[in-house]
């Protein structure tokens, strides 16, 4: 299929756009395969690149001969394009409907992307399970990289290379990988430094109503545990979830079978249920209702904060059980690719801070996210304004990052990097010029040649030039466990993402510049002291009185 099919009108003069806190502009609309583009002649006034990927849905309206069109953009920009002519108009709606949703993958933008930079770094082997092993390794001598998967026959939504334990072979591997939900058996998500304690994740065992038991599971969860300590297993579905999982097949690791091990049931929302969220807590903060009873009302209703409470409260449990109980911990939902990831990826930042520097924080999507087989091509799909029945659509990364955001807000000085970081993550895992998020699982990417068609998130990131933009000015490093407040006083709405196009951020940009300044400024004015004492030293030194008699 050619673009050129679905384009009926590419171009028309006379277009207005119509931005929130800028002024109009009018110009030249054009539409090309991936992009809409105003451009103008006015000077001073910047064009607009718009992916079609990035389009959630558009409205259309007509008064007379002129045309409108509200296009609602997956990071939560609202534009408003003015078009002359009724049947440009309409040519113009159908072409972006058309072009926004568009199901094949090789048509989409990132294997079209040419770079403009120069790629110093490539970010697809930045973060390879093999180095990330390297650091345990140097550790610990207990784990093992293994190839069990290396053909993705085993578990299609795990990485070729998995940490297991040194004395589990592959056989072991492969049987135990039968009884659990999409052959996802127990592998190491991290490892405690300090006490040797480590966090692994699964899927659900498939226990069944029959109570089936596979010793191979068994064999491999204890293999995890230091002589005379018991763990915890946190499912992180209800204990009634957990029961009707039975009756479909799954079900829960029963206590007979795995008496070293204590289950702790922790419910975090369902993907199915966040999207609903979201697009409340959307509709929500478009709402121009000055009534502040109507404004609190549809935040409550919305239940945001409190899937942020349900998944930061999860994630502090275990972060507590590994560090203050000195315990081992196993997380899983019923996939495992959704609450299971948030939680292990929470508690990595909560205890260990190589997590909380940027390209730690990299890493940490890249293991825990993206080789852990979270579907983020069916997750991100769609955003708050489609008009579309949902279907696999969640924003469960988005609720990770706000729960980042909520430590980064806590902890102000404990992160190499800034808000503005977790923004531009979540703009790229919904729309991106990069094939970083592309695909559901690491054996899609593969199949996709992502790493040799497309250029990676990473690459653009590390660049010199651009990490600056992404730097945190009052980081100290901190090596202590962060502990979040999860109080609901402590947690506040995101305004950096849910309000960033309905309220100017003129006055925050001055006042992070001024910040900015002001940090120099005491560097400058630290230096100057450390410098002055140096002489007063030389000085006191040269001026020593003579010893006398």
């Amino acid at each position: 299929m050619e673009f050129a099919e679905l384009i009926k009108t590419p171009r028309v003069d006379g277009v207005v756009l119509h931005r929130p806190f800028l002024p109009t502009v009018e110009g030249t609309l054009c539409l090309t395969g991936h992009h809409l583009i105003l451009s103008s002649r006015q000077d001073n006034t910047e064009e607009l690149w718009l992916l079609h990927s990035n389009i959630d849905s558009i409205e259309k309206r007509f008064v007379g001969s002129l045309g409108t069109i509200i296009v609602k953009c997956k990071d939560l920009r609202v534009i408003q394009l003015d078009i002359p002519g009724m049947e440009e108009s309409m040519n113009i709606g159908s072409s972006i409907e058309a072009l926004s949703t568009l199901e094949s993958v090789s048509l989409m933008y990132p294997f079209f992307y040419r770079p403009m930079f120069e790629v110093i770094e490539d970010g697809w082997n930045s973060f390879l399970p093999e180095e990330a092993f390297k650091d345990i390794e140097s550790a610990t001598d207990e784990w093992r990289l293994s190839g069990v998967n290396k053909d993705f026959a085993v578990c299609p939504s795990y990485p070729a290379l998995l940490v297991v334990p040194r004395d589990m072979d592959d056989d072991t591997l492969r049987k135990a990988a039968t009884f659990r939900h999409g052959g996802r058996f127990p592998v190491l998500s991290y490892y405690h430094k300090k006490n040797g304690m480590v966090m692994m994740r699964a899927g659900q065992p498939l226990t069944g109503t029959n109570g089936r038991r596979c010793k191979e599971d068994e064999k491999l969860i204890n293999a995890t545990l230091r002589a005379g300590k018991r763990g915890y297993i946190i499912d992180t579905r209800t204990i009634n979830q957990a029961q009707q999982a039975k009756a479909r097949g799954g079900g829960f690791e029963q206590e007979a079978n795995y008496p070293q091990w204590r289950r702790i049931h922790k419910a975090i929302e369902r993907w199915n249920i966040l999207q609903e969220s979201l697009i409340k807590l959307v509709e929500a903060c478009n709402d121009q209702s000055p009534s502040m009873d109507r404004w609190l009302s549809k935040l409550e209703a919305s239940n945001w904060l409190t899937h942020v409470k349900e998944i930061l409260t999860t994630a502090c449990l275990a972060a507590q059980c590994i560090d203050r109980e000195g315990a081992s911990v196993l997380v899983h939902g019923t996939e495992g690719t959704d609450s299971t990831l948030q939680v292990t990826s929470l508690a990595q930042i909560i205890l260990d801070p190589a997590s909380r520097t940027i390209r730690g924080f990299q890493s940490l999507v890249e293991r825990e996210w993206l080789q852990a087989g979270h579907p983020f091509q069916q997750r991100c799909a769609q955003s708050a304004y489609s008009m579309g029945k949902p279907r696999w659509e969640a924003p469960v990364f988005l609720l990770f990052l706000d729960c980042v955001w909520q430590i980064l807000r806590q902890f102000p000085c404990s992160f190499q990097f800034n808000e503005h970081f977790l923004v531009q993550l979540f703009q790229h895992a919904y729309a991106s010029q990069f094939g970083t998020f592309m695909g559901n699982n690491a054996a899609e990417r593969v199949k996709l040649k992502l790493s040799q068609k497309t250029v990676s998130l990473w690459s653009w990131v590390n660049r010199p030039q651009q990490m600056d933009r992404f730097l945190n000015p009052l980081y100290e490093p901190n090596s202590l466990v962060i502990w979040p407040s999860v109080a609901p006083q402590s947690l506040l709405l995101w305004e950096g993402v849910f309000l960033r196009w309905n309220r100017s951020s003129k006055c925050l940009d001055e006042a992070s510049e001024e910040m900015v300044h002001i940090i120099e400024y005491n560097k400058d004015l630290q230096a100057k002291v450390n410098a002055l004492r140096r002489q007063l030293a030389q000085l006191e030194t040269q001026d020593s009185p003579l010893d006398t008699p």
